[in-house]
């Protein structure tokens, strides 16, 4: 079989850990067997503004690399910031559709388009799907249906997409079930876990891990992007109330000055530390050096970074966004925050360092979601949604 992959969410030089969970799971799918080719669109405005800091970088992308080993097409379609996600699927399926025909010359007709994200790559991948004449499958993975999905224009497109898909998949149950009240068809879609790499996420020699990290006090931590969904805010509050313990945050975006301000004012500047952008092979020692993982997310689908705590051993406070009662199904798992306020997260975080499980009886809870269980039924999903197809075409 060949499969394309169809995802603006994909790493880059600009952002190497943009987008990294499709990656791993592109790469496990391909080593088993299936040949694979990336086509990941990328957004840049129009000159002047591809100038601006933020976007110099990717003006800078080539349009196709050998990215870690595998064939990445970069087709560049023009962003139009703030304004623009109307004008996306339609931009994203022209620059597709270019790369695609760029790959059929050269040999390379997909069996199948696996599409990484609702919208807007979910929507242009139908239409490239039937352009070609070609199956496609789609993944929702949270943010994409709970943002995309408050927007009339943007899930009227979505619903479309989904009848016209010939497979639908959702991160989690409760994704699924958000799908479903948005007027998706609800027995359409299969519900295709999140997968962690057991073998790179471990338990393991923790003090040293700590030393490497400069963790002298009972630590926090939390991974993920300095933005209002994931609301690090919340956490830095509760940690006032957490005495004699310390908070790492790894990530970077652009609350960053206003969240260290936020522990400067109350007074725990010296307990919050802000480690930035820390790549995804530093991850593993990182989780192993931490007492307990905090994520107080807004929004989530199944967040990877939940999978690769338990399985490093170290056990989560999350709220109760997403599927995150289908990943803290036992006590050893961490604890749930029903309640947004700085008090019950400070309760939960107090409760579980008090009472802080062995990292083996933690990673129990993640050995349900490995990664070979994830790429096996990412395998069967992509012979369905072939079989789908060539059934309808009779």
């Amino acid at each position: 079989m060949k499969a394309l992959v169809f995802s603006t969410l994909y790493p880059n030089r600009a952002q190497p850990n943009f987008g990294i969970f499709v990656e791993n799971l592109t790469r496990q799918v391909a080593e088993a067997g299936i040949e694979t080719k990336v086509i990941a669109p990328n957004g840049v405005p129009p000159w002047p503004l591809s100038l601006h800091p933020r976007y110099r970088a990717l003006a800078a992308l080539p349009e196709r690399e050998d990215w870690r080993g595998l064939d990445v097409l970069r087709p560049r379609f023009p962003l139009l910031p703030s304004v623009g996600w109307r004008l996306n699927p339609a931009l994203i399926l022209r620059a597709g559709a270019k790369a695609l025909q760029q790959l059929k010359n050269e040999g390379f007709v997909p069996d199948v388009i696996d599409a990484q994200f609702f919208y807007p790559c979910g929507v242009a991948a139908v239409q490239l799907a039937r352009q070609f004449n070609l199956p496609v499958t789609i993944k929702a993975r949270g943010s994409d249906i709970a943002l995309w999905g408050q927007r009339p224009l943007a899930r009227q497109r979505m619903l479309e997409a989904a009848r016209n898909a010939d497979t639908v998949t959702a991160v989690s149950a409760s994704l699924k079930g958000e799908m479903a009240s948005l007027g998706m068809a609800a027995g359409e879609i299969i519900v295709h876990y999140t997968g962690v790499n057991l073998s790179r996420f471990s338990p393991g020699a923790r003090e040293e891990a700590r030393r490497e990290y400069a963790f002298t006090r009972p630590t926090v931590l939390s991974v993920g992007s300095l933005t209002e969904v994931k609301d690090h805010a919340l956490l830095i509050r509760a940690m006032k109330q957490v005495e004699g313990t310390d908070l790492a945050i790894a990530g970077h975006g652009p609350l960053r000055s206003s969240l260290e301000q936020l522990a400067a004012d109350l007074g725990i500047a010296d307990r919050v530390r802000f480690l930035g952008n820390v790549s995804h092979d530093a991850l593993p020692d990182l989780y192993r050096a931490a007492d307990v993982f905090a994520l107080t997310s807004q929004r989530e689908g199944l967040a990877n970074v939940w999978l690769e705590s338990l399985a490093s051993g170290t056990p989560l406070v999350i709220t109760p966004v997403g599927g995150a009662r289908e990943v803290v199904d036992r006590p050893e798992a961490g604890r749930l925050v029903e309640t947004r306020t700085p008090e019950a997260v400070a309760a939960a975080l107090k409760d579980l360092l008090a009472n802080r499980p062995a990292p083996e009886a933690v990673r129990l809870a993640a050995e349900r979601f490995s990664l070979e269980r994830n790429v096996s039924h990412k395998q069967e999903i992509l012979a369905e949604t072939v079989e789908k197809f060539r059934q309808r075409r009779g």
